[in-house]
């Protein structure tokens, strides 16, 4: 995004291919942290509705860190492999890159190195990483749902699923455009699709998380209450 706005107030498209592969790498580092951190969150959902007798025994403070460092550190080896393969790659002096970020399978067209290992290792990826993480957090919503229609009260039913609706919201945005994007057919058009749908992700939500989850905060409410 920093690199979008540059570009758009300077009209300079160019990019050195090692700038190019610092984009790569930060973004699968970033997609595939955010993949795991959802699934995490649904998991933390799950315990706290539907066994939340035992919610402190199950997520303490040690498991929420385990959780949380692997994420980030299966994001990193991932993001750090597939770069390392990207630049065996062998291009032509300049390319014209259809996209407003060096997206992976974008640049790997561009490519006139044999890109059968890349191609494979992110259909890989792209399934373990990301239709799992996704199958994750659809088990534990169906779980959470059927003991939210126990409960009796509206107002209960209410009060717990508002606890999940930031989530949600989140979940919905990111996952259905990140694998859309993926699972969709290749057409003329397809280029231009996949820019639409990358700035859902890539600009929509990161946007949106202040706002879905910190507006909801209570400590947060009552903070800005006092400051205005």
């Amino acid at each position: 995004m920093p690199n979008l706005l540059v570009t758009t107030i300077t009209g300079d498209t160019s990019i050195s291919f090692t700038s190019c592969l610092k984009q790569i790498y930060f973004f699968g580092l970033c997609i595939i942290t955010e993949f795991y951190l959802l699934t995490t969150m649904a998991y933390d959902r799950y315990v706290a509705i539907c066994i939340p007798l035992n919610y402190p025994l199950i997520m303490n403070k040690m498991t929420c860190i385990l959780l949380a460092t692997s994420s980030w550190l299966l994001g990193a080896i991932i993001s750090l492999t597939l770069t390392m393969m990207m630049t065996k790659l062998s291009f032509y002096n300049a390319q014209e890159i259809n996209h407003f970020f060096c997206d992976i399978q974008t640049v790997v067209h561009l490519s006139c190195s044999d890109t059968t290992n890349i191609i494979m290792f992110t259909t890989i990826c792209g399934t373990l990483l990301g239709c799992f993480p996704f199958l994750l957090i659809l088990t534990s919503y169906i779980y959470i749902i059927s003991t939210i229609l126990k409960i009796r009260t509206s107002a209960g039913r209410q009060k717990t699923f508002s606890s999940c609706s930031s989530h949600l919201m989140v979940v919905i945005v990111f996952c259905g455009t990140s694998l859309s994007m993926n699972m969709k057919t290749k057409s003329e058009d397809s280029e231009e699709v996949d820019q639409i749908l990358s700035l859902f992700y890539i600009a929509l939500v990161p946007a949106l998380n202040p706002l879905v989850y910190s507006l909801r905060n209570r400590e947060v409410l009552k903070a800005m209450k006092k400051c205005f």
